[in-house]
C-alpha cells in the first residue's frame, strides 16, 4: 500500500484496489477509517468458521503518480460502504461477458465499483453454448479469477441438454421463465416481440406465464430466479394490474418451497417493490443481478440498493453461493 491506495493480492491474483477518497462522505455516512498506522486483526465470523493464511505480507506500492482516481464520492458510495460494514454481500450474479465485454474488464469494473461479480454462460437451445463440453470450457476458463461462476440456462430443453455432473460444477444455476411454449406449441421468448403471442385475453396469458414459472421453480434444479415477473413489451405498462397478490404469491411460494432465490434486477427495475415486500413476507432469499447486453450497461445498481434499503435487508435475506451445495449439487 502507499496512501491513499491499497492493493490486496491472493497469490498473485489482484482482488482489491481502493483508492481513499480525498472528500469527505456525504452528511449522514458512516466514518471512514482513514489510512495510517494500525495493527492487522484476522477475524471469522463465528466458532464454525475456519480459514487457513500463510505467508501474510504488507509491501509499500512504488512511489509513482497513482493512475486510478479517487472515488466518487455520493449516496451510493456512501451507502455500499454502510452495507460492506454490515456484512451485506455486494453481489452481482448476473453479469455477463458480452458485446467484447472482457474478463480483465469485468474484474476491473469490480474492483472499483466494490460490487463483486458472477460472470454466467447462457447455455440453452440457439445460445453459445449447448453442450457440457462448451460449458465446461467456459467454467475451466474461468478458474483463478476472483468471481462466481454461474450457468445461466436458457428455455425448458436445457435440463436434457446438461448431465448433472456439468450443472453441478457451476458455483450457481440461473433461469427465468422469458421462454416456453404456449398451448398451441409456439416458442415463445418473451423480450422478442415477434415471438410473443398473447391471445385475446391477457388473463390468461398471465395465468399461462405463473403456471409455466411455478412449474420452472418446482422442477428445474436451479438456485436463482432472475427477470422476474418480466412481461412482453405490448402488456408490460399494466404490470400492477396484472401481476395480482394471488399471482404473486403463487410465485413466491413455489420459490420458497424449493429454496430459489428471488433476483433484484438491475436493468429491468423488476420485481416491484409490492412483489419484493410480499417475498419477504413469505421468508424469500435474494439477489442483486444486471443481465446486462455489453459493457456499457453494468455498474449501475441504484435498484437493488434502493429495494434493500426499502426493505431493510440484511445480510440473511440474501443468498451467496457457496454458503450451502447449489441445488443442482443436493439433487
Amino acid at each position: 500500500m502507499r496512501k491513499p491506495r491499497v492493493e490486496v493480492r491472493v497469490d498473485v491474483t489482484l482482488v482489491v484496489d481502493w483508492t481513499e477518497p480525498a472528500a469527505p462522505l456525504p452528511e449522514g455516512a458512516p466514518q471512514l477509517n482513514r489510512l495510517g498506522r494500525g495493527t492487522f486483526a484476522l477475524q471469522c465470523h463465528d466458532p464454525e468458521s475456519q480459514v487457513a493464511y500463510r505467508n501474510l505480507r504488507v509491501r509499500p506500492l512504488p512511489a509513482t503518480p497513482d493512475p486510478t482516481p479517487p472515488p466518487v464520492v455520493d449516496e451510493r458510495y456512501a451507502r455500499m460502504l454502510e452495507l460492506g460494514r454490515a456484512n451485506f454481500p455486494l453481489v452481482d450474479l448476473h453479469a455477463h461477458l458480452k458485446a467484447g465485454f472482457s474478463v480483465e474488464q469485468a474484474l476491473a469494473l469490480s474492483r472499483s465499483s466494490g460490487m463483486f461479480l458472477g460472470l454466467a454462460v447462457n447455455c440453452g437451445k440457439g445460445f453459445p453454448i449447448e453442450t457440457d463440453q462448451g460449458a465446461l470450457a467456459f467454467f475451466e476458463s474461468m478458474k483463478g479469477m476472483p468471481v462466481f461462476v454461474g450457468m445461466q440456462a436458457e428455455g425448458r430443453e436445457w435440463v436434457t441438454m446438461f448431465s448433472k455432473q456439468t450443472r453441478a460444477s457451476f458455483d450457481y444455476v440461473f433461469t427465468d421463465s422469458m421462454t416456453w411454449t404456449n398451448p398451441a406449441g409456439r416458442r415463445m421468448r418473451l423480450w422478442i416481440p415477434e415471438k410473443v403471442e398473447i391471445g385475446p385475453d391477457e388473463q390468461a396469458f398471465m395465468e399461462l406465464l405463473v403456471s409455466k414459472t411455478v412449474g420452472i421453480l418446482e422442477t428445474e434444479p436451479i438456485d436463482v430466479y432472475v427477470n422476474p415477473t418480466f412481461l412482453p413489451a405490448v402488456i408490460a405498462a399494466k404490470y400492477d394490474a396484472l401481476w395480482t397478490e394471488e399471482r404473486m404469491g403463487r410465485v413466491i411460494d413455489a420459490a420458497v418451497k424449493s429454496g430459489v432465490a428471488i433476483e433484484i434486477n438491475a436493468r429491468y427495475k423488476l420485481p416491484s417493490e409490492r412483489f419484493l415486500r410480499l417475498a419477504k413476507a413469505k421468508g424469500a432469499k435474494f439477489t442483486f443481478g444486471t443481465n446486462n447486453a455489453g459493457a456499457s450497461d453494468l455498474g449501475d445498481w441504484s435498484y437493488p440498493l434502493a429495494m434493500q434499503k426499502a426493505l431493510d435487508l440484511k445480510w440473511q435475506d440474501m443468498f451467496v453461493p457457496g454458503h450451502q451445495p447449489s441445488r443442482a449439487q443436493r439433487e
